[in-house]
């Protein structure tokens, strides 16, 4: 059997070393290396990339004026906004670790992550959605936060971005420089919290390094260029927005466009009049402007490259995505915030089927195996749990030891806790979560292979697969779906379908037509959510 290290050795490659190692000397590299070229643009407002190094070192002297320091924890609870990025890498270069928090959460889970991490301030919103965040924040303990800044929104006492911007002036930008470039590519960049669809989440722990690297690998792969322009949907708070997303554009010189609420009337007026040619997001985006009944009337001309992950994505979906939508180049991708944010990527020569159905081979210069429940790796065309090795994978959960060893072997793999199948070219099948696999009449049942087969229908825009307790066969299947535009489908229908085209025991057992999934920010389908409207109806 081959050995799957060898999978370090794919024909592609390796890019060019980052320009810089660590992410705010990399904003400061970009004042000369692009200039007066658009960096960040919002509301009609544009920052050339020496403008936005300029704002970013502002920010810098303001963190460290404010007395933070090199190792500290400063939040970020924020929909995507140009002040997110300014101050990310701001702090960063004062030597604090980036916290996100997702615009998400509840008041209580918000202080879980503040407290946890150990904050010292928090950088936020206020009349984001019809929500005050700091009003969230006023009956949680929060021992070690000191402050808390309004990004925008401030109101009365509430203390403004502008204000806090003020400190600057009693740090010289000689100190802010200084505190830049005594950075190393080995000191913490971020701590992102897993998304917490079981337990408590956890915060992962990344290096500037690591980060600059793997994305080095990313923006190289799927082709991102200066004259780009990427609107940014999926949000900042999550790797595929912050780090595929501005760090990708800081990495290349592309123009960054945030976007904080999809609403796909508004992304399509966006494409157009913002001559927009890279929006990556979930499958369940563009089926979604793929729907729209005005689609015709928006110029998408601009469109040329995306990459889309965290869910099936039907084969038709790809190609009606490159005949209708424009994209010259699709990508798919497989990573968790325990990598980066990446470990495999399709390449942009791939067929729609391959885009479809895998999530591509393993970056370069990193090791990936498949291994049976007893450690053993498996032959290629058999399921096994996906470990991976290298430069990518993170630096362990911050505070929490004991977690980090039990996702940790011996012999330094991280076990991803993801089942996959990889074929003979090296690419990678995601079949599943093992905590989602269910038992069903003694045969494994893996529900994102199920999901698979009745996307291939056609009749569904979105399905999600749970295992539900049974009587009778312990474990069976029930899937929620969401017909596609102008189908009508009722639960017998479905069941009479899948027992046409699947093996009976993959046949769900139980069907519910629903209007939407819950999903989290990344587009992940909460399936916690659904196991317990499934236990509430049983």
């Amino acid at each position: 059997m081959e050995d799957a290290r060898t999978l370090r050795y794919a024909p592609i490659r390796m890019p060019a070393s980052p320009v810089a190692e660590t992410i705010p000397a990399l904003a400061q590299a970009n004042a000369v290396r692009f200039g007066d070229h658009a960096a960040l643009e919002e509301d009609g407002r544009v920052q050339s990339h020496a403008e936005l190094a300029a704002a970013c070192l502002v920010a810098t002297r303001a963190f460290i004026a404010a007395g933070i320091v090199p190792g500290d924890r400063v939040g970020i609870w924020a929909p995507n906004i140009s002040e997110w990025v300014i101050a990310a890498v701001g702090l960063q270069g004062a030597g604090a670790i980036l916290v996100t928090l997702s615009t998400r959460l509840k008041g209580a889970e918000a202080a879980y992550a503040l407290r946890k991490s150990g904050a010292r301030m928090l950088l936020t919103v206020n009349d984001f959605l019809d929500t005050n965040y700091v009003d969230l924040l006023a009956d949680e303990d929060l021992p070690n936060l000191e402050r808390i800044v309004c990004l925008r929104g401030a109101r009365g006492t509430d203390e403004s971005w502008a204000d806090f911007l003020n400190g600057a002036s009693d740090v010289p930008a000689e100190a802010a420089s200084a505190r830049i470039a005594a950075l190393s590519g080995d000191d913490l960049a971020d701590l992102i919290f897993t998304s917490g669809t079981t337990g408590h989440p956890k915060a992962v722990m990344s290096t500037h390094g690591q980060n600059t690297k793997v994305f080095t690998v990313f923006t190289d792969v799927i082709g991102l260029r200066q004259s780009d322009r990427y609107l940014i949907i999926n949000p900042f708070f999550h790797s595929f927005g912050y780090k595929g997303g501005w760090l990708s554009c800081l990495l290349t010189g592309a123009t960054m466009l945030p976007h904080a609420v999809f609403d796909v009337d508004e992304v399509l007026r966006r494409i157009s009049d913002d001559r927009i040619s890279v929006m990556p997001g979930p499958p369940t985006l563009f089926q979604s402007l793929l729907a729209h009944p005005d689609l015709s009337k928006y110029d998408i001309t601009n469109l040329r490259m995306c990459t889309t992950g965290a869910a099936p994505t039907p084969v038709e979906l790809i190609r009606r995505m490159r005949d209708e939508l424009g994209f010259e180049t699709i990508i798919n991708a497989y990573g968790l915030t325990e990598s980066c944010g990446l470990v495999s990527m399709c390449r942009p020569e791939d067929d729609p089927e391959t885009i479809a159905t895998t999530t591509g081979r393993p970056i370069p210069d990193i090791e990936v195996r498949l291994v049976d429940e007893a450690g053993q790796e498996v032959p290629r065309g058999e399921a096994g749990e996906v470990l991976v090795r290298g430069y990518n994978v993170m630096k362990g959960y911050f505070d929490d030891p004991e977690e980090t060893a039990r996702t940790f072997d011996a012999d330094g793999w991280l076990h991803t806790g993801d089942i996959a199948v990889m074929d003979e070219r090296g690419n990678l099948r995601i079949t599943d979560r093992i905590k989602d696999m269910y038992i069903l009449g003694g045969f494994n049942c893996y529900p994102a292979e199920i999901e698979n087969l009745l996307f291939g229908s056609g009749l569904f825009a979105q399905v999600a697969v749970i295992g539900v307790p049974d009587e009778r066969q312990g474990e069976i299947g029930m899937a929620f779906v969401v017909p596609a535009p102008g189908v009508s489908i009722d639960a017998d229908q479905v069941i009479a379908w899948a027992r046409k085209n699947m093996a009976n025991y993959k046949v769900p057992r139980r069907v519910e037509i629903v209007d939407t999934l819950p999903t989290n920010p990344s587009g992940k389908v909460l399936k916690y959510v659904l196991r317990e409207r499934a236990a509430s109806s049983a």
